[in-house]
């Protein structure tokens, strides 16, 4: 690949980082704290590419200069014969070819042309795991406030349900947001928490019922109001509670859409 290939290259890898990290589209991949990261490498990529434009176009400038300063110099002969120990064509400057850079473009037009969207049902179906089973928080938990309704993350409703043994969420409204999932028979309302980026995304659901949710389609996000069903999130139900739901509304996806 060609010195001018690599430089333009450079300058589409770290413009698809700025891409990313200033529209909010990370926002799919990786957690917020990471912005400022993603902002510094897309930088730093497109410095060094303009500087490496800069010092090949001063390095062509120097050449043609040496040309013209010295007409009569000499051309190598690029003929000799075989035998005279002069090579046809000096391996110095000889270019390797490589496919494998090219293969920088995917990420670039990735970004660029499709845009993936964040993980959702399907992520979860895949997976047997819920965060809930790798946190054993006992009765640490804070005071939950007074209000009629209390809006919880699913992480802090499923773990609260799991193992807080005070009991605090019986007989108390709740309100949750999430996307839909379906398996079999079962309507979840799920999120997907990271710890850092989306290869690393663990699901975290609640099994809905009191409702008919055959109007819902998968992925569709929502926000419910309802009730745990005490003692539903137990070892044989993998610590997935069941939620009494009493109102549901579609809603568009918020901006994050993963849980940290």
């Amino acid at each position: 690949m060609r010195r001018e290939t690599q430089n333009i290259l450079l300058v589409l890898l770290g413009g698809a980082l700025l891409k990313l990290a200033l529209t909010g589209t990370y926002l799919r991949y990786v957690k917020e704290s990471l912005q400022p990261w993603l902002v510094a490498t897309g930088a730093v990529m497109i410095v060094l590419a303009v500087v490496a434009i800069a010092r090949d176009l001063r390095s062509a400038r120097q050449e043609v200069h040496r040309h013209e300063t010295a007409p009569n110099e000499p051309v190598p002969n690029e003929t000799a014969p075989a035998g005279t120990g002069t090579s046809a064509v000096p391996h110095e400057g000889h270019e390797h070819s490589s496919r494998s850079p090219w293969m920088l473009l995917l990420p670039v037009l990735a970004v660029f042309l499709i845009s993936p969207p964040a993980l959702g049902a399907d992520t979860v179906n895949r997976s047997d795991r819920n965060a809930a089973q790798e946190s054993r928080a006992g009765n640490g938990f804070a005071p939950l406030p007074g209000d009629e309704v209390i809006p919880l993350t699913i992480t802090e409703f499923v773990t609260r349900t799991a193992w807080d043994d005070s009991g605090s969420l019986n007989d108390r409204t709740v309100k949750l947001t999430g996307f839909v999932v379906r398996k079999e028979q079962n309507v979840y309302l799920a999120r997907l928490t990271i710890s850092c980026c989306a290869a690393d995304a663990a699901p975290v659901k609640t099994l809905m019922v009191g409702q008919d949710f055959s109007g819902l389609p998968t992925d569709q996000w929502v926000e419910a109001t309802g009730r745990v069903v005490p003692g539903s999130a137990t070892k044989e139900t993998a610590y997935v509670p069941t939620f009494t739901v009493g109102e549901i509304t579609p809603i568009i996806p918020p901006e994050d859409t993963y849980e940290g």
